[in-house]
């Protein structure tokens, strides 16, 4: 079974720990980086996984357990009714869709987030975040069976981004990168044998304000972990601790319209005039607003691999 762990603070001290439904049992080395745990602490959470707790949960502040520097990856468009959503048939897909967030986004899984003053259009897109845990420098073939062997743990992200930067200006690497537009956590779920077969089995879901947005399994993928790395591996390299986002499901607040509109407006408009009518379109959407509150989950069906609940409140800046 997995190992849960967080990265917190005290009033003395920054620490990581093992979480249970009893508290926190605090490991006795310190690890600067979330690679420096992955590669050296095993034998410490698996000693603190067998003592009782030294913290109360809520008395501790809990970190994104991904430390920074790091490398921050994504996919576009990789659940099946996200895809179709977006204009594409998840059945004869073309291509993997990536880009990337600057680790200046990545924030704790409670940190409140400030919409920046300019951005109108603040989305959220929940996605389950893979830890890498062995360096790739070139191309390597990945299957199911050596997954194990790349993918150390996982954990909670929310890929929020500034729609009305990302589409209209074509800033994919700006829209989604304003600071704390990566919140991660609380937990990171160590994998033990057993929990990789869980990576297909994995229910993730939004709220905000306790409605739900977003929900779906890692059933619907278009493109899985082993085959993503594995294109992945052939133009990028990757270390222990960065993180790979997988893609979101549909509930995003952006709404597309059909095809056959987009096609018939491109046709008949310019472009910066399309780009003005969907800013206008959509501020009465459903966009995340200073005092919302986005409540993300992600677990397996059976209960056995639980990533924990991630709260982020949505700030004005001032």
């Amino acid at each position: 079974m997995a190992v849960p762990l967080i990265r917190f603070t005290t009033a003395d001290d920054e620490r990581w720990g093992v979480v249970s439904s009893n508290g926190v049992t605090a490991l006795d080395g310190q690890y600067t980086t979330t690679a420096d745990l992955l590669e050296n602490g095993r034998d410490d959470w698996i000693a603190a996984s067998r003592r009782p707790p030294t913290q109360q949960l809520d008395a501790v502040d809990v970190l994104s357990p991904i430390t920074t520097p790091c490398r921050v990856l994504c996919q576009g468009a990789n659940f099946r009714q996200h895809a179709i959503d977006s204009g594409m048939d998840p059945d004869n897909r073309a291509f993997n869709l990536f880009f990337d967030k600057t680790d200046a986004s990545v924030t704790g899984p409670h940190s409140p987030v400030v919409r920046p003053a300019h951005v109108r259009l603040l989305d959220h897109e929940i996605e389950l975040a893979l830890v890498i845990g062995r360096r790739i420098d070139g191309p390597v073939t990945i299957s199911d069976d050596t997954l194990r062997d790349y993918v150390v743990a996982v954990t909670i992200a929310d890929d929020l981004s500034a729609r009305d930067v990302q589409l209209p200006q074509g800033q994919y690497l700006k829209g989604k990168s304003y600071r704390g537009f990566c919140p991660l956590g609380p937990v990171l779920a160590v994998l033990d044998d057993s929990d990789y077969a869980r990576l297909d089995d994995l229910e993730l879901q939004l709220y905000v304000n306790g409605d739900l947005r977003q929900i779906d399994t890692t059933a619907n993928f278009v493109y899985r972990p082993a085959e993503t790395l594995t294109e992945l591996s052939e133009f990028a390299n990757l270390s222990v601790g960065d993180v790979v986002l997988t893609g979101t499901p549909h509930g995003t607040a952006a709404a597309s319209p059909p095809a056959i509109v987009r096609r018939l407006a491109t046709a008949l408009l310019p472009e910066h005039v399309l780009w003005k009518l969907f800013i206008r379109r959509n501020l009465g959407g459903p966009f995340l607003r200073p005092g919302d509150t986005v409540t993300a989950t992600i677990r397996s069906s059976d209960g056995l691999l639980d990533l924990g609940e991630q709260r982020t409140p949505i700030v004005a800046a001032h």
